[in-house]
């Protein structure tokens, strides 16, 4: 199995990578396969049937509208965020769809858009279910697909469906566990994003690859200026309101009060505050992840759900950190999508089958390895950073208030920033041995997602989600 960090970085839409973006890509999958099969003309309706996780909490998630969207021939990538929501408002009052954005079918919100919030599909939580009818009502195709974490999408007739269908391409350097990289690095005396960007080139030229990174991270800056910008109560019911566009008038305020006291002599010098810089990465996981609440564009950094913390990092690292530069960035991404690459293959990144430690733990292992990579760790400092980030996330449970990527995701994107930074930070100043290593702590969070109550994985019937009155 080979996988990219274009594979583990992507644009798409918010509020959640599994329960948006994989409907959306599912549904544009299926439509797209009516066009292919060359049923499109021949269809009159088409009904989709969302199970498990995304029944439970697929009308917070907005997957019953990525739904439509998606069998309009809309992709994450490229759908205009801004008129998203009036798209399935007009689909619903015309009672119409454009199947693959041409084909017109007679569409019945209520009817042809089903959550099932007590029926699951058998292969993962994430499990839906995509129906063509003719003009009499006869079934002219039907497909199951499963949205696996991260924007992945799977077909519901692949083998081993809670896993991504497997990339043949050979790799000059493959590895499976953390083990095996740090043999590589210390065999060919490379670092961990000098081995991923070696994979790398199998797919693509060096030039490629670099353009696609800083627009990855283009994107993800947007996000943070858009957050930070944008007012007002974020969508859902809950009334919870936006609170990076304060916070960052405050830090801005600050910065600026800052800058003019240094060009003025005084006796008495004002120590800076030691923490500011905690301040400026609590602003910048906050605005990623209202904006992915408020169904913006994203970055899935594995997930929408914790789309906040690599970039808050990387925000860390231009910011703060002496010397940064495009080229930090790009060894940043690369490091980070290795150990993202090992969570992929080896447990999970979707909150829905191991909980919330598959997503903001998986996250913030990421940009723990990431930021040790640019802050010049050795590669056993890098896979011990990474470890630090996940063991202290473990058992980390998923129970969104509402079906909503608001409560506690948002919050919980910063703290996991700041502690990933921490994470680096820590064991730069060790050696690189560790008692517990990156493969342990990830069999450990597989083996704990296992034994965690469904009530747990995204479903909001546990935890926060029922102790917390919805208002």
């Amino acid at each position: 199995m080979a996988l990219s960090v274009l594979d583990l970085f992507s644009v798409g839409i918010g509020p959640s990578s599994s329960h948006t973006v994989g409907p959306m890509r599912a549904a544009k999958l299926f439509a797209d396969g009516l066009k292919g099969d060359g049923q499109l003309a021949s269809t009159a309706r088409v009904q989709a049937e969302l199970f498990g996780s995304l029944g439970a909490t697929g009308r917070g998630h907005g997957s019953d509208k990525a739904v439509v969207l998606g069998l309009q021939g809309q992709a994450p990538e490229t759908v205009d965020t801004r008129t998203a929501d009036d798209q399935v408002a007009a689909a619903a009052l015309n009672a119409e769809l454009r199947l693959g954005g041409s084909h017109r079918v007679d569409f019945n919100w209520d009817e042809d858009v089903v959550l099932h919030r007590r029926k699951s599909l058998p292969a993962h939580p994430n499990g839906m279910t995509f129906r063509a009818l003719d003009h009499a009502g006869a079934v002219l195709a039907e497909r199951s697909y499963y949205s696996i974490g991260g924007g992945f999408v799977v077909d519901g007739d692949a083998q081993g469906a809670d896993r991504v269908v497997a990339d043949e391409t050979v790799l000059p350097y493959p590895f499976t566990t953390a083990d095996e990289l740090l043999d590589i690095c210390a065999r060919e005396g490379k670092s961990i994003s000098d081995v991923m960007l070696a994979n790398e080139l199998v797919w693509r030229s060096e030039a490629e690859l670099r353009e696609k990174l800083l627009a990855l991270w283009a994107v993800m800056r947007q996000c943070v200026d858009n957050g930070c910008a944008a007012e007002g109560i974020l969508p859902g019911g809950l009334n919870v309101k936006r609170r990076a566009p304060a916070l960052f008038r405050t830090l801005a305020a600050s910065a600026a009060s800052a800058d003019a006291a240094s060009r003025t002599p005084s006796p008495v010098q004002v120590p800076a505050d030691p923490l500011l810089a905690m301040e400026w990465v609590n602003l910048f996981a906050l605005a990623v992840n209202e904006e992915n609440a408020a169904g913006g564009r994203i970055v899935t950094a594995p997930t929408n759900g914790a789309a906040g913390i690599v970039p808050a990092v990387l925000h860390y690292y231009v910011k703060f950190v002496p010397g940064a530069n495009d080229d930090g960035v790009i060894r940043f991404l690369l490091a980070a999508a290795a150990v993202g690459i090992l969570f992929k293959i080896n447990a999970s990144i979707s909150g829905a089958e191991v909980g919330c430690q598959g997503e903001v733990g998986s996250a913030c292992s990421m940009a723990a390895a990431g930021l040790a990579e640019v802050l010049g760790g050795t590669p056993a400092q890098v896979e011990n950073a990474a470890e630090v980030g996940i063991e202290h996330n473990l058992g980390l449970t998923c129970d969104p208030v509402g079906g909503l990527v608001q409560i506690p995701c948002i919050e919980r994107n910063a703290i996991a920033s700041v502690k990933a930074i921490n994470a680096a930070r820590l064991c730069l100043h060790g050696d690189g041995s560790h008692k517990v290593s990156l493969d342990n702590a990830i069999k450990t969070m597989r083996e704990t997602g296992a034994d965690m109550k469904t009530k747990y994985k995204e479903t909001s019937r546990g935890g926060l989600a029922v102790n917390v009155i919805e208002c």
